[in-house]
């Protein structure tokens, strides 16, 4: 399997970007899911592959009454829809009030995500931006699915302090208790730092530091760079040459660490089978 989960503590680090920067490079067939119960924003801020909006009534709103039946994962793709650059989302809810339509679905939803890798028809990892969560949000209980749960940070001290609390109370929640940092209970837990590229390697050393000590059994996986233009290219906000950009050089290097370190154990021989990639 491979659900990939990104979610934040507190504040804005730009959880949503770093979701369709790590899927525009990621190696195999890939889809957003966007499961923030406060609202989705790629309806906002991103076109369609037609070149109008997005429809926000295709996506997690639809996918409710489909999961009270019962939810195969190739399902999942009868409400994505693709956007202008080719990648498939899956759009978010509208306001957070819709959150109650899928009460009781969190989990069925993250079987279907983990087993769409192994769809015999149409498989693909997922990338769920999970928005801010809290100790009891309902986005929490994809987590128990994920291969890898992603705390998306800024570098400021309190951001840093946050993420490391957040951490550990995750590894109580999901592993039963503190970790040493050689574990490999599952889901895996490790922060994405969002920081400027000339201070990173240090800021890296630091956070590990800090993940450590706390016995918290995650660590930093990698950094992706602190940049608003490739940001805005990437939502279509501005333009220019989004490859050559800081935002996705850097996305394109996490994804080459994170296939390096687990790629095996999220390949199975049908996600290898010729043009089922992108």
């Amino acid at each position: 399997m491979a659900l990939i989960a990104l979610a934040a503590d507190k504040g804005s680090p730009g959880v949503t970007t770093a979701a369709v920067a790590l899927a525009a490079v990621w190696p195999r067939r890939v889809l957003v899911a966007e499961t923030d119960p406060a609202g989705g924003d790629l309806v906002y801020r991103s076109a369609a592959a037609h070149g109008g909006p997005l429809n926000p009534n295709t996506g997690m709103l639809s996918i409710a009454a489909t999961a009270r039946r019962g939810l195969v994962p190739d399902q999942l793709w009868d409400h994505t829809q693709p956007l202008s650059g080719g990648l498939e989302v899956l759009v978010g809810l509208g306001i957070a009030e819709q959150a109650a339509g899928l009460a009781g679905l969190w989990p069925t939803l993250g079987r279907a995500f983990a087993q769409l890798a192994d769809s015999p028809h149409a498989p693909a990892d997922v990338i769920a931006d999970c928005g801010r969560i809290s100790g009891d949000g309902p986005a929490v209980e994809l987590f128990p699915h994920a291969a890898l749960v992603l705390l998306v940070s800024r570098t400021e001290p309190e951001a840093i302090a946050r993420v490391r609390d957040r951490a550990a109370a995750l590894a109580t929640k999901l592993h039963g208790g503190p970790r040493g940092a050689a574990s490999l209970a599952q889901p895996l837990i490790g922060v994405l730092l969002i920081a400027d590229p000339a201070t990173s390697a240090k800021l890296v050393h630091q956070v590990n530091d800090m993940l450590m000590a706390a016995q918290t059994g995650a660590r930093v996986v990698g950094t992706l760079a602190d940049d608003p233009a490739g940001a805005d290219q990437l939502a279509g906000r501005r333009r220019g040459r989004l490859d050559k950009s800081l935002l996705i050089r850097s996305a394109r290097k996490v994804t080459v660490d994170l296939y390096q370190q687990y790629g095996a154990a999220w390949t199975n021989p049908v996600a290898q089978q010729p043009g089922t990639g992108r």
